[in-house]
């Protein structure tokens, strides 16, 4: 068998390539987006890696044709000898010629889909496809979503094609949460003394540290203290201050390190100092070196990214950006009721590598914030999912 790797830039341009030197009846093993290598490679576009296969006798094919299953993406993969399949009915059995004429009919789809726009899903089975455009109008990013959809395509064909809503939902279940075992979700405890709050304008930052206070003196019996940086808007100050009256915590406003410095030494005896910082346009480098100039952040101390599920990917991942530098380990995000989209929670945890401390739904405090969880962010992906 001839077995060659294409490389374009969309899969009807190497489906081009395959057909024009390999001809039709090629078969495609394997395919999978390639992002760039190197250090240049954040301005260059992910490319697309087909490999595919012909057998130079086909009259011998036909006298004795292989067992193939499919594996990753659109691929067919010969198994060790006598080796089985079990099917949905748990017996095992040989995959059989069908799964092959299934897969060939696949490369054939999309063959006749080279002329369509790029990134076009047509050639996916019905029940898959619906996945697919699912995930993609939770406004998932591309990538993410074709690594949730490759297995359940595998799965599909192992299970005979025998498959309905509700277990095409399950199976979405499983991936999402094997996608977010890597990261730690939830505020199980008020461990660090000094916890940052930093975020662009308008995300309800002021009222979610109001929220996290109340949890900490009403829950937790802590002796909570607020200290401000956000000294270009009044407004936010008073805010503050008004939500340390209700909960009997002071307030402190620097306007410098020194008065940080000076606000943390006052507040040594505290058990936790909440820090709320400005909000401004952080998509201006100078305002993050206001921020750097402003604060003291040790060790010890935790940063915490507020962000609204309003947000569109495109700006979450350029705020994300500008606070690479900061140890953010744990996200928040608010304004939850005001969207039906969801994916982006999921997308900026994978981007920033940071676990999702909690999430707000609405103004009343402390009652509109729960911690994080993969089983909220899973509901939340997953709660416009029709299982009729």
């Amino acid at each position: 068998m001839k077995v060659k790797k294409y490389t374009a830039q969309t899969m009807p341009e190497a489906m081009k390539q395959v057909r024009n030197e390999l001809g039709s009846d090629a078969v495609i093993l394997n395919s999978k987006i390639v992002k760039p290598k190197g250090i240049f490679g954040i301005f260059k576009k992910n490319s697309i890696e087909v490999i595919a296969a012909i057998d130079p006798n086909p009259t011998h094919e036909k006298k004795q044709k292989p067992s193939l299953q499919p594996r990753h993406n659109i691929s067919e993969r010969k198994p060790q000898n006598n080796q089985k399949v079990t099917g949905p009915s748990g017996s095992d059995k040989q995959v059989s010629d069908e799964v092959i004429r299934e897969l060939r009919e696949l490369r054939e789809t999309v063959t006749a889909q080279q002329n369509s726009a790029a990134g076009s899903q047509d050639y996916l089975p019905a029940p898959i496809n619906k996945a697919y455009q699912y995930l993609i109008n939770q406004e998932l990013y591309e990538e993410t979503v074709r690594l949730i959809i490759d297995p359940l395509l595998e799965k599909y064909y192992l299970h005979n094609k025998q498959v309905n809503d509700q277990l095409i939902f399950q199976w979405l279940r499983e991936e999402l949460e094997e996608h977010l075992q890597a990261y730690s979700n939830g505020f199980k405890e008020f461990s660090s003394k000094v916890m940052f709050f930093v975020g662009p304008t308008g995300v309800g930052k002021t009222t979610t540290i109001a929220k996290v206070a109340a949890k900490a003196v009403v829950e937790e019996k802590k002796k909570v203290a607020f200290l401000t940086t956000d000294t270009y808007r009044i407004g936010a100050i008073d805010q503050l201050k008004t939500y340390g009256k209700i909960l009997d915590v002071p307030v402190e406003i620097a306007y410098n390190q020194d008065d940080f410095q000076k606000a943390k030494e006052k507040f040594s005896n505290f058990d936790i100092i909440l820090v709320d910082t400005a909000g401004r346009n952080y998509k201006q480098v100078e305002f993050i070196k206001q921020l750097e100039d402003t604060i003291d952040f040790e060790q010890d101390d935790e940063m915490f990214l507020v962000l609204s599920a309003t947000t569109k990917n495109k700006e979450l991942s350029a705020v994300q950006w500008q606070f690479h530098q900061f140890p953010i380990k744990k996200l928040i995000f608010t304004k939850l009721d005001e969207t039906s989209e969801y994916g982006p929670i999921l997308n900026i945890m994978k981007e920033g590598n940071a676990g999702l401390a909690f999430l707000s739904d609405g103004q009343d405090v402390p009652d509109d914030i729960k911690e994080g969880s993969t089983e909220q962010i899973i509901s939340l992906i997953l709660g416009g999912w029709n299982h009729d």
